[in-house]
């Protein structure tokens, strides 16, 4: 019943094995699991799946063969979900827009908690209460300078909070295709020395004392030529960086190759007290910042990867996460980074012609001490050049 599964899986190029297909029919057979399709999607990842890395590839083929898996919805039980259906949109234009108001952060707050208490019913097209296709600040679908992002997508970027449980997916650190210019624009930073036992083969040496020796062979051996670089790379995930995975991909499989001493981190939009290096489980796997900042030494090479594109609040403000009440200001955290690791870098795929453009860009370049990038290959190259000095 399930061998076309199994090869779906093989043509996705994910490296699953017949022992590990039979030990998902063992199990099956043993009723490891109950019968609803989740359980099914789990265990048959479990059995199949060996590294997290393919973990996005495997869930694309698991789609495409069972067509139609639907992930469950998480909404609010406060908020009806038909309040957050969008059905219609105003149109407005430039002197409109400029006219509305900005709640500022505490106040927009506030008036949140007010109006969960006082809506009864559902509203669209208007300018106060949360609903869709209007000015309010809360709803989605709309228009707003300054918002809370109820349902619905993202469009203007100008929410400075989003209620939703959001889902991201881990960047594939096996893509290949346009990573090698990334690659040599890397290697820059490598610093090669010999460390460890003497295992490895001296050629130069062994021909020489061949030579001095009458002709007799004489072997040579020395350690093994190793990049003794480390290099610690916080990668902005979801929302916006949606738009830059490609090249982020790119970026994060050829730094995996060239850096054998690389962590990574994930965050959104800004670090706070917490990252995590497992997207699916962001909420049940959490990495104290503070670890992360004590545990790597100085001269590890510090790279931010991420658009830098949120509110200003998000930087400047404790509680201005999108996702959570901060207790402390994002500004801070980058601050520690910057202090603790003096060679440091901001990769930002956006367009270097926008950065004037966006509030938070100039912020974080300010606190980057100007050491942002675009994610382009001259810009790699002035990112790695900086490091290596």
């Amino acid at each position: 019943m399930l061998i076309d599964f199994f090869f779906t899986l093989k043509d996705a190029r994910i490296p699953v094995t017949i022992k590990e297909f039979l030990t998902l029919l063992e199990a099956m057979q043993r009723q490891v699991s109950t019968a609803s399709m989740d359980d099914f999607y789990y265990l048959s990842r479990l059995t199949l799946v060996k590294d997290e890395a393919h973990y996005d590839k495997f869930d694309r083929a698991f789609a495409q063969y069972f067509k139609g898996i639907n992930a469950a919805f998480e909404g609010n039980s406060a908020i009806p979900l038909d309040w957050l259906v969008k059905r219609m949109q105003r149109e407005l234009n430039e002197e409109q827009k400029a006219l509305l108001e900005k709640f500022g952060y505490d106040k927009l707050m506030d008036r949140l908690a007010e109006l969960l208490k006082e809506q009864k019913e559902r509203h669209e097209g208007g300018s106060k209460w949360i609903g869709t296709g209007g000015t309010s600040p809360f709803g989605n679908g709309g228009t707003n300078p300054e918002g809370v992002r109820i349902g619905g997508k993202g469009g203007n970027r100008t929410a400075v909070k989003v209620w939703e449980a959001r889902a991201y997916k881990d960047y594939d650190g096996e893509r290949e295709i346009g990573t090698r210019n990334i690659k040599v624009a890397l290697r820059r930073l490598r610093k090669f020395a010999r460390q460890g036992a003497e295992e490895e083969l001296a050629l130069d040496a062994t021909i020489r004392a061949t030579a001095n020796n009458a002709g007799y062979l004489d072997i040579k051996m020395q350690p093994e030529r190793k990049n003794n670089i480390k290099v610690l790379m916080l990668f902005d995930v979801g929302g916006t960086m949606d738009d830059h995975i490609e090249r982020t991909e790119e970026l994060f499989s050829a730094a995996k190759t060239e850096f054998k001493n690389m962590e990574f981190f994930y965050f959104h939009n800004c670090v706070y007290d917490y990252m995590w290096k497992n997207n699916r489980r962001r909420n049940s796997e959490r990495f104290p910042t503070w670890d992360i900042l004590r545990k790597y030494p100085p001269d590890t090479k510090l790279i931010f990867v991420g658009d830098a594109t949120m509110s200003p609040y998000e930087v400047l403000q404790p509680g201005g996460s999108v996702e959570y009440n901060n207790e402390e200001a994002g500004s801070a955290w980058l601050t520690r980074f910057t202090g603790a690791f003096p060679k440091f870098a901001w990769l930002n795929p956006e367009p270097e012609g926008v950065w004037q453009y966006r509030q938070s860009i100039s912020i974080i370049q300010q606190l980057m001490n100007h050491r942002m990038f675009p994610l382009t290959m001259d810009g790699l190259e002035r990112a790695m050049r900086t490091l290596s000095k």
